[in-house]
Order: C-alpha cells, then sequence, then structure tokens
C-alpha cells in the first residue's frame, strides 16, 4: 500500500521540529557543503609567528586556506586526502611583510634625467610589473606607493588586484602633490622641456590645493601623498625645509579627509614636519630632523612616523663616492639628510612614536626591500619590533587590519617563510625562501 505522508514516526517528527524551532532562532545549518579537500591548501609551519603584536612563537601548527583566506589553525602538522599541502616544516613562517613607502615605475641612478624625457608611460608600466614581481617575491605581499604617474601606476595596481600579473597588494596615492617648483616638481631642463614635465599637481594658495586633492581622488588615488618639504633628489638647491604654507597644508588635509583619503606627508626640516603635524596629516615620511615639538605633536595627532632608513643610507652612500651620478646639489642635500636619518629613526623608537616600515624603495633597489630591517634595528628597535612595523603596524597605518598584517582566521592568506630565526638575526628577512599572498605561491616557483 502506498503511504500518504500524512503519517510520520516520531523520529522523523522529532527532526522536524528541531528544524522549525533553528529557524525560528534564526539558524541556518548547511548540510553537505562541507569545501571539498581539493580546495583546501595546508600550510605546515614548523614555527608560526601568527601575530606579531603578541611576539608568540607556536611550533608544529598548520593554516588550512581556502578561496584566499585563512579557514583555521590547527595543531600538528595535518593534512586532509586530496588537498594541496606546503611544507614548511623546518621553516619560521609569519604574515606577510608591508613597506609602506615605495616608488614602483622607476629606480634611481644615472640614467634618471634622461629618462624623465626619453621613457613613455607605457615604458614605467613595464618597468613597474618587473619591479613589482621583485617586491613580492622578496617577501612583501601589500605595499603603498607613494608617488608615480597615475596611469601606469593605477594600471600596474588593478591589474595586480585582477590577478593579471604578479606582484603586491597596492595603495597608491598616484602623481604626488606639490608646490610649484617644490620637490616633486621638475629642475633643471631647458624652458621648453620643463613646461612639458611640470608636474599637473603642482599648485599654489588652498584653494588651487584643494582642487588638485579632488581631481586626484577623482582619478582614482587610494590615498593623498604631499611633498610638505624639499627633497633630497630634485635638482634645485632649495634645502629641505617647509615648502606649502601652513594654510594650504590645513586645505589639503581637510579636503583630502572630507573624501575619506589619508594624507602621507613627506618632510625632512623641523618646520615642515611641525607645520604639517599641526595640520593633521596621517604620516610623516622620511622625518630626518624631527624634534621634541615634532615628538609631541605626533602623540597629540595620532601621526605615524615611515622612517625610510634605508633611501637615507642609500644616498648618503652615492654622494660619497668620487665618481657619484649625483649633481653638486643632490650630493650636496644627500650628505647632510643621510647620516641623519639613523639618529631620527633611534629618537622616535625612544618616544614611543607610532612607526610603520617603510623604505623609500626606488631610491634603493627594489627587492632589497628588507634591508631597512636591520637599519631599524641598529637604531635601538628590537627585531620583533622592526618586523611589527611591518605587519601590524603597517596594516594599522594603511587602514588594512581586518584584512592582513596577522595570520588569523577570515584574514588573507599573506604569508612569507624563512630558514632561520628572524627574532634572532633580523637580516634572515632579506632571504625570504617562500611567499604566499592571497593563498596563491609565488615563491619558489
Amino acid at each position: 500500500m502506498m503511504m500518504t505522508g500524512k503519517r510520520r514516526g516520531p523520529l522523523t517528527a522529532g527532526l522536524i521540529l528541531a528544524a522549525v524551532a533553528l529557524l525560528a532562532l534564526g539558524v541556518f545549518v548547511k548540510i553537505g557543503h562541507a569545501a571539498p579537500a581539493s580546495n583546501l591548501t595546508y600550510v605546515q609551519a614548523g614555527r608560526l609567528l601568527a601575530d606579531p603584536a603578541t611576539g608568540k612563537v607556536e611550533t608544529k601548527k598548520t593554516l588550512v586556506v581556502q578561496d584566499g583566506k585563512i579557514l583555521r589553525i590547527e595543531d600538528g602538522f595535518t593534512a586532509a586526502p586530496g588537498a594541496k599541502i606546503v611544507n614548511l616544516q623546518d621553516s619560521f613562517v609569519l604574515p606577510g611583510l608591508i613597506d609602506s613607502h615605495v616608488h614602483l615605475l622607476s629606480e634611481t641612478g644615472p640614467t634618471n634625467r634622461l629618462d624623465a624625457v626619453t621613457k613613455t608611460q607605457s615604458d614605467e608600466l613595464v618597468d613597474g610589473a618587473v619591479y613589482a614581481q621583485r617586491t613580492l617575491r622578496a617577501g612583501f605581499t601589500t605595499v603603498a606607493d607613494v608617488g608615480d604617474d597615475n596611469e601606469p601606476i593605477f594600471a600596474l595596481r588593478d591589474g595586480i588586484a585582477a590577478g593579471k600579473l604578479p606582484g603586491p597588494r597596492i595603495l597608491t596615492s598616484g602623481n604626488i602633490i606639490t608646490t610649484v617648483g617644490g620637490h616633486a616638481d621638475e629642475h633643471g631642463y631647458r624652458p621648453d622641456v620643463l613646461k612639458l614635465l611640470v608636474n599637473p599637481n603642482a599648485c599654489t594658495g588652498a584653494d588651487e590645493c584643494a582642487r588638485v586633492v579632488r581631481r586626484q581622488v577623482q582619478a582614482g588615488a587610494d590615498l593623498i601623498k604631499i611633498t610638505a618639504t624639499g627633497g633630497v633628489l630634485d635638482q634645485a638647491a632649495t634645502g629641505v625645509e617647509q615648502q606649502f604654507t601652513d594654510e594650504e597644508l590645513r586645505s589639503i588635509v581637510q579636503t583630502a579627509h572630507s573624501l575619506g583619503k589619508m594624507v602621507k606627508a613627506h618632510a625632512h626640516g623641523t618646520k615642515g614636519i611641525n607645520a604639517a603635524l599641526r595640520a593633521g596629516v596621517d604620516s610623516i615620511e622620511h622625518g630626518t630632523y624631527l624634534d621634541d615639538e615634532s615628538i609631541k605633536l605626533f602623540k597629540e595627532h595620532g601621526a605615524w612616523l615611515v622612517p625610510t632608513l634605508l633611501a637615507g643610507h642609500t644616498v648618503a652612500i652615492e654622494a660619497a663616492k668620487p665618481d657619484t651620478w649625483m649633481s653638486v646639489a643632490v650630493k650636496a642635500k644627500a650628505l647632510m639628510v643621510g647620516p641623519n636619518m639613523l639618529a631620527m629613526g633611534r629618537r622616535a623608537h625612544d618616544a614611543g612614536i607610532k612607526v610603520a616600515f617603510g623604505t623609500d624603495t626606488g631610491v634603493s633597489h627594489h627587492g632589497d626591500n628588507a634591508q631597512e630591517f636591520a637599519l631599524l634595528v641598529q637604531a635601538g628597535f628590537s627585531p620583533l619590533e622592526a618586523i611589527q612595523c611591518a605587519t601590524v603596524n603597517g596594516a594599522e597605518h594603511l587602514r588594512l587590519s581586518a584584512i592582513i598584517g596577522s595570520l588569523v582566521v577570515g584574514k588573507q592568506a599573506d604569508l612569507v617563510a624563512v630558514k632561520g630565526d628572524p627574532l634572532k638575526d633580523v637580516t634572515e628577512l632579506e632571504r625570504v625562501s617562500f611567499v604566499m599572498k592571497g593563498g596563491v605561491v609565488y615563491r619558489p616557483w
């Protein structure tokens, strides 16, 4: 006889009642939708610094990765049949590194002035693709590019984000905002050439500076970069002190913040540093001549310092060469600024300023970013503190703590590995042996 379905046994009725109760409580139970093992990657870490904020190193841990994120962390070296296995049982694993100050489209050298009038933006994009790959393979899975031409750097950022090119996750300012004739505007070419090379974001006056901020955000900038003071590598003998007026600085910051964008300020000289901090910038890049007032302002405004010690180290070495390619003006500034940056880093550390790792790579060679760690240690940072600058601090500074900076469930599977212990010898980070970004392995390959 055919069952009518009107009568059910007590077990079936109980299950129905339980399901109704769960639905009433807003609970949904997925049955039969567990991820197949083939979609999982098991990263077996001999030693694991999952959260640099704690400094806790655990042994024999397995990170289970799904869809580019950390699904769970298991004790021991585990794996499911059919899953991908990454054997790092002999390695020290930590979060992917973050460099908060790079220039991916170029590298400083003797041909820079010629490059400015011979290379196209397409050439810059090709160079940037090469440098981005080097940066990623060096263990830097996220960078802030703070001053490159809009079109090629936005294209590089977007191409990497779409998975079309290998490279770090990029936040970029695009074109720098500077004063007319200031650092990041061009100098030293004949007048007709100079007219073609002037920075489109060079501005004078509070209203005009607000306008270029809005235009830069409209163009696609993730953040705003300004030159609050003179710089080392421009061809003008104009020193390294304040270039924007106080009113212009306030206008830039207020406009950027109203549009939800942070402001990173290149600043060497004391007056320029302090004026930028009073205006409310989110970070000072370089900070060479910070003083007691600067330290007070950093803390009062909650601003970050990105010290770029490697840049100072690099230009000082180049300027000391008898056959340097540097012009007289650039050499004089390099010899003045470079040797002072290590002492600045020590003073910032001792004062307890918030510090994020940044190298100004492009001044130094792409792929050598990790040399900054040893310089931070020379400036008084412990190896753990230096690593924190390039992980949890960098993520907080770039407002990305929800997705990167530590290896916890739900965050991106951005991780690197070295064979030695970077907490004992921080230069181990110059010899990265494994890189994963968003669950994809980029080193070795």
